[in-house]
C-alpha cells in the first residue's frame, strides 16, 4: 500500500482541482478543462521521456493523429459531406460514440508509434531527439496537405463537444493511473536502468530497444488520446494547433516539475498552468484606481517568463521542482523538499 502512496496523492490533486472548478464561473472551469488536458499529454510525454532519458518532440504528433482520427469517426455525416466531401463513402458515414472515437484515435497513434519506433529506438541521445523532431514536422506537413481527409490548412468544425470538466478529470486520472502502473512493472524499470547506464543495462541483459519502443507506444496511445480531447474540447481543429509552441510547452512543464517523476509531471503542468494564468491577467492589465489608466506588461511576457524559469530550474535544480522524487505524506509531514 505504500508504494500507491504517491498515485493516491496525484489523483487527489485532480480531484481537488475538479471540485474547486465545479464552484466556479465558466470561464475558469474551461481553463480548468484546458489544463487537465495538457495533463494527459505531458503524462504522455513522461511514459517516455522521463522513463528512457530520451528527449521527445513527436508526442505532439501522436495528439494530432488522434484528434483527426476521433473527428472523423465522431462527427456527424452531415459535417463531414460539408468540411470532407471527398471521403469514402464508409467514413463519410460512420459516427462512432465520443469514448470509442478517443480509443480508436489512441490506438492509431500507437500503431503509427510501433512502425516509426521500430527503427527510431535504436537511435540514443540527440539522434533520437533530432529524429522525434523530424517526426512532428513530418506529420505537421503530411496533415496539413492531405486535403481530403483532414481540410489541409483549413479548419475543421462540427467536432462533438463532449469534454466538460469532470470528463477531462476522469481522463487525466486515467492517464495517471496507467503511467504509475507502467512505471512499476519490470519494464519501466530496466528502461530505467538504460537510462542511467546504457552500457551497464546492456551488459546485464536489458534489451533497450524493446524496452524503448513498449514506452513509445504507450506514450503514443496516451497522447493521442489528449489528442482527442483537445479536439472535442475546442470544438473545432487547425494543423497549426499540433506543431512547435504546444511542444515547447510540454516539454517545458516536464522539465520544470521533474523528468524523473510522475509527480514531476503533475506538479509541472500545475506551477506553469498557475503561473500562465498569473501573467495572463498582467498582460490584460490592472486598472489603477482613480487614475484611468490601465497597468499591463508587455505582449509575450508570459513566453518570455516561461522561457527563464526553464533555463533557472536548468540552472539550479536541473531534477525539477520535485528533485525526481514522488510525492508522499512524509515529505508533507517532515517539510522537506521532495
Amino acid at each position: 500500500m505504500k508504494r500507491l502512496v504517491p498515485l493516491l496523492i496525484l489523483i487527489s490533486i485532480v480531484l481537488v482541482t475538479v471540485l474547486l472548478a465545479s464552484t466556479s464561473g465558466i470561464v475558469m472551469q474551461r481553463r480548468v478543462i484546458f489544463g487537465l488536458v495538457n495533463l494527459v499529454a505531458v503524462v504522455s510525454l513522461y511514459i517516455f521521456m522521463g522513463n528512457s532519458g530520451i528527449l521527445n518532440f513527436s508526442t505532439i504528433a501522436f495528439m494530432a493523429i488522434g484528434a483527426y482520427t476521433s473527428a472523423l469517426l465522431t462527427m456527424p455525416p452531415g459535417m463531414k459531406s460539408t468540411f470532407l466531401p471527398d471521403l469514402p463513402a464508409w467514413l463519410a458515414a460512420a459516427q462512432f460514440p465520443p469514448l470509442a472515437g478517443a480509443s480508436i484515435g489512441g490506438l492509431v497513434a500507437a500503431a503509427c508509434a510501433l512502425i516509426v519506433g521500430l527503427p527510431i529506438m535504436r537511435l540514443s541521445g540527440i539522434a533520437a531527439a533530432i529524429a522525434t523532431m523530424s517526426l512532428m514536422i513530418i506529420c505537421y506537413i503530411v496533415l496539413g496537405n492531405w486535403t481530403w481527409l483532414t481540410g489541409g490548412q483549413q479548419s475543421l468544425m462540427g467536432l462533438p463537444g463532449y469534454v466538460g470538466l469532470w470528463t477531462a478529470g476522469l481522463f487525466a486520472i486515467g492517464a495517471i493511473v496507467i503511467a504509475f502502473a507502467y512505471q512499476e512493472t519490470r519494464f519501466a524499470i530496466a528502461l530505467r536502468a538504460s537510462r542511467e547506464d546504457e552500457v551497464a543495462a546492456k551488459a546485464t541483459g536489458v534489451r533497450i530497444v524493446r524496452e524503448r519502443l513498449i514506452a513509445f507506444v504507450l506514450s503514443a496511445f496516451v497522447a493521442g488520446i489528449a489528442g482527442a480531447l483537445y479536439g472535442h474540447f475546442m470544438g473545432t481543429l487547425r494543423v497549426e494547433n499540433f506543431y512547435l509552441d504546444p511542444t515547447f510547452l510540454f516539454v517545458s512543464m516536464l522539465v520544470i516539475g521533474g523528468t524523473r517523476s510522475l509527480s514531476g509531471a503533475v506538479v509541472g503542468v500545475v506551477s506553469i498552468s498557475i503561473l500562465t494564468e498569473l501573467l495572463r491577467l498582467t498582460e490584460v492589465g490592472f486598472p489603477l484606481p482613480g487614475t484611468g489608466w490601465t497597468l499591463a506588461a508587455a505582449p509575450g511576457l508570459g513566453d518570455v517568463v516561461l522561457a527563464a524559469i526553464m533555463l533557472l530550474i536548468i540552472l539550479f535544480r536541473p531534477q525539477g521542482i520535485t528533485g525526481g522524487r514522488e510525492l508522499s505524506f512524509d515529505v508533507f509531514r517532515k517539510g522537506q523538499t521532495p
